[in-house]
């Protein structure tokens, strides 16, 4: 009986389910897509991010808030999340952030909650509110008065989770070519300024515009605009407002403690293991913080220079005009609250926790400010 030789067939055999074992896995990889992959060596998946912005590519304290988180996600994480910063218009335009997230065309973005007004008109909380809470308050409400779990509960329908991501402080009432001296100054008066803050505005004889940072020199340098709201001194400088416009004035009524947002898609955020998660939750608290670190570091600096060496006319607000917009504000409010049910329970929540701390903060913040300002016989 002739003897079999089973060897070439056996090895025939393991060279073929190998060659299927090597396929599968290429198939496996390549279905994580570009966004998840796996650490050689590690077992450990790894996850590549597009992040979107609002704002110029790294422009100060807006811009270089969405870096240092990016940074610091891929610092805690040992490089397992990597997230790509794109500045407004480098892959979507400013105003096109949130459609890009919920999407799922870039997992992250940063930006303003207020510009979304017309998907969600209670959005706005989440940002500012004319004459209501400043940065530290509007911190307090987010992470210990219940006001992160509404705007989660809002954006949920959008497939997004949004956090807190940076606060700009007090902002300035923006920049003018002419004096506002009364009421009557108002009208007509034609203004880059979005949110609630807008909305006053218009009701009170001018008009609102929201333009994009990156073109608001052009807009108010050729007389497309009358006037501008940014931020403050700190960006201001940066974006050269003192070489178009004379007039600076203060206080910020319609921002007295802007948050910033990252909003996050929320399909891509489940797929992260919950340590990745926990990192992207911290780092974007770390970042909101920061933000406010670096502009009260940052502010006065650059109004001294403002006045100092560009002779910018700093001025305040008249009373009689402050008071005519806090009224407007108050009937916005009190009307779009009848019309909107998700907005009036927003703005009970809103009320409420503003009972509660500008009361204590009279007798705290503002007593200390009064104090320290004292005058002394020496």
């Amino acid at each position: 009986m002739k003897k079999i030789n089973w060897y070439p067939p056996i090895i025939l055999g393991l060279l073929a389910l190998l060659v299927i074992t090597f396929g599968a896995l290429v198939v496996s990889r390549a279905s994580l897509g570009p966004a998840q992959q796996f650490t050689e060596g590690t077992g450990q998946e790894t996850f590549q991010w597009k992040l979107v912005t609002t704002w110029p590519k790294n422009f100060p304290g807006l811009g270089s808030a969405p870096e240092r988180f990016a940074k610091k996600v891929e610092e805690m994480s040992a490089g397992r999340l990597k997230i790509k910063v794109y500045g407004a218009g480098e892959l979507v335009p400013a105003m096109g952030v949130f459609g890009a997230v919920s999407e799922g065309a870039a997992q992250m973005g940063h930006g303003a909650a207020y510009y979304w007004k017309g998907k969600l008109p209670a959005a706005q909380f989440f940002t500012a509110v004319p004459f209501g809470l400043n940065a530290q308050e509007m911190n307090g409400w987010l992470h210990h008065g219940g006001g992160l779990e509404l705007w989660e509960e809002i954006y949920a329908p959008f497939n997004l989770i949004p956090m807190a991501g940076g606060s700009t402080g007090v902002q300035m009432a923006g920049w003018f070519n002419k004096e506002i001296n009364s009421v009557a100054d108002l009208q007509g008066l034609k203004m880059r300024i979005p949110g609630l803050g807008g909305e006053v505005l218009n009701r009170a004889g001018g008009t609102a515009v929201t333009i994009p940072g990156g073109e608001l020199y052009t807009a108010l340098q050729t007389g497309v605009i009358d006037a501008t709201e940014w931020v403050g001194p700190y960006n201001d400088l940066a974006f050269g407002f003192h070489q178009i416009a004379k007039y600076y004035y203060y206080p910020g009524w319609h921002e007295p403690g802007s948050i910033l947002e990252f909003i996050i898609n929320k399909s891509a955020f489940e797929k992260l293991p919950a340590d990745l998660q926990a990192i992207v939750r911290a780092a974007a608290r770390d970042a909101n913080q920061d933000m406010l670190d670096e502009y009260t570091a940052r502010n006065n600096r650059a109004l001294k220079e403002l006045v100092d060496k560009h002779g910018v006319q700093l001025k305040r607000l008249p009373d009689e005009v402050l008071e005519h917009l806090k009224q407007i504000n108050t009937q916005i409010l009190e009307e779009t609250a009848a019309e909107d049910p998700q907005f009036a329970r927003i703005y009970e929540a809103f009320r409420e926790f503003e009972a509660q701390v500008i009361p204590y903060h009279r007798i705290s913040e503002e007593a200390y400010y009064q104090t320290r300002s004292l005058e002394l016989d020496r």
